[in-house]
């Protein structure tokens, strides 16, 4: 008979999990307010304000990439 311990992801997975478990209510609600709050942050944020300036405005990526590398390493004045 093996006695297979279990890797350090299945351990760290398995500490937040049972975390999970036995966190109070008022836990769980401050959660997901975090959650949703990443939500808009990240995603609704993004698509309306953050649009995709490369993509928009040049036509390939030998043109972005080229924009990028001018920017990168233009001196400061």
């Amino acid at each position: 008979m093996t006695n297979k311990k279990p890797n350090i992801v299945q351990q760290i997975w398995r500490f937040y999990i049972n975390g999970f478990r036995n966190m109070s209510g008022w836990g769980r609600q401050v959660w997901l307010i975090i959650f949703i709050k990443l939500f808009i942050m990240f995603a609704i944020l993004k698509v309306f304000f953050f649009p995709n300036f490369l993509k928009t405005n040049f036509e390939t990526d030998q043109e972005r990439s080229n924009y990028v590398l001018e920017i990168l390493t233009e001196p400061k004045e």
